[in-house]
């Protein structure tokens, strides 16, 4: 039983250097891109370890306990437990003799989700996590201590029957992702109250140790709409659904109508604007889905408006800025993804016709925003100005 404990504290602590975080994880792709609070429900079993004068070991006894809580954030998370079974003291002197008694704790913890931190993503395949809390323990059946009075210095035993104490808590765990929904877990804590927790007196702290495993149930993910199809800028040519890059479009033939997306957005650009040989700047905004880079159909029709302008005013130029919602994500992933937008928002440029020359692409990632709603701020705002 020893060995298992000490396995089970090294396996955690591996997971809080980064073994393992990134090696199973696969792609995203159950439609929860988006982080959404939800409620959980953990249940675990285990073992105890009263810490007493004997060796280590020698005090382990069974444990469980049942949680209930909300995530808030990626990273902030609150619940709230019952747990408890059995626990053992010894009186030692001749014979060393063992005595058991039972308890029950109620506790309260803040949980923080490590990996949280870097950004949420549900399909990730090993959590690692922190909590500390506070909670009130209550033992009781304690007769077999009573029964080794006798042995003992006189007004030894502090309590008979039952003995309620206030408890701090800490610990860390690893959660491992079966489904998006179900989670394995490990987890070792510690728990300090008084001294007589264990029926005995005495001024120095007394310790419950716990390592349990078991599983957490999450209940109220919200799951996103399936993502839209990727656009194209004229028939012939297709974009790739990545966040990466833009596949190569064919030129469009200003010539000719460009097709009409169906519940496409409503482009800024008028019919004056398109024949309008003298301006001061025209502005189009290239809105995107959250965490991605592709162009949506929504989009491409403002996207194909704003090639039919640049084709027909050949002395202007048009400076393409990328963003990123400053509500979701890390700033340095932030601001690769507002590259990335401006990017492919450029080359669909370049690949319709546009000379690169007449391109000048920027980024702010999160660092500013343009507009007042996250929604907006997921953006590749395009300012075509005259030359002259």
């Amino acid at each position: 039983m020893k060995k298992t404990l000490m396995a089970i504290v090294m396996l955690a602590a591996a997971s809080f250097t980064g073994t393992g975080l990134s090696a199973q994880e696969k792609d995203n792709d159950t439609g929860y891109d988006q982080f959404s609070g939800h409620w959980f429900i953990g249940v675990q079993g285990g073992v105890g370890q009263t810490l007493g004068e004997t060796t280590f070991g020698t005090l382990i006894s069974p444990a469980a306990s049942v949680s209930f809580g909300y995530q808030f954030t990626p990273v902030w998370g609150l619940r709230a437990g019952i747990g408890g079974w059995q626990a053992k003291g010894a009186v030692v002197d001749a014979t060393s003799t063992v005595y058991k008694y039972n308890y029950l704790q109620g506790s309260v913890d803040v949980m923080v989700d490590l990996c949280g931190i870097a950004g949420y993503k549900v399909s990730r395949a090993v959590n690692p996590y922190i909590f500390a809390g506070v909670g009130v323990n209550g033992a009781f059946n304690n007769s077999e201590a009573q029964d080794l009075a006798p042995r003992l210095p006189e007004d030894n035993l502090l309590w008979d029957g039952s003995k309620v104490l206030p408890v701090g808590r800490f610990g860390l765990g690893m959660g491992v992702r079966i489904t998006d929904a179900v989670h394995f877990n490990i987890e070792v804590n510690g728990n300090f109250m008084g001294d007589s927790f264990n029926s005995k007196k005495g001024s120095a702290v007394d310790w419950q140790l716990g390592a349990m495993a078991g599983f957490t149930f999450k209940i109220g993910l919200k799951k996103d709409k399936k993502a839209e199809p990727e656009p194209v800028l004229c028939e012939e040519a297709v974009v790739e659904e990545t966040v990466d890059t833009v596949s190569p479009m064919t030129p469009v033939d200003t010539t000719e109508a460009l097709p009409v997306q169906e519940e496409a957005a409503e482009s800024s650009l008028t019919a004056d604007a398109y024949e309008a040989a003298d301006f001061e700047a025209v502005e189009e905004n290239i809105f995107f889905t959250i965490g991605r880079s592709a162009l949506r159909d929504s989009e491409v029709v403002k996207l194909n408006g704003l090639v039919s302008l640049l084709n027909a005013n050949l002395q202007t130029s048009v400076t393409v800025t990328g963003y990123a919602d400053k509500e979701t994500g890390s700033a340095e992933r932030n601001m690769q993804l507002s590259k990335e937008r401006a990017e492919n928002v450029a080359a669909a440029l370049v690949n319709a016709g546009v000379s690169a020359d007449r391109i000048t692409v920027q980024y702010k990632g999160s660092e500013e925003s343009p507009f007042d709603t996250p929604e907006q701020n997921r953006v590749a705002i395009c300012i075509v100005d005259d030359d002259k």
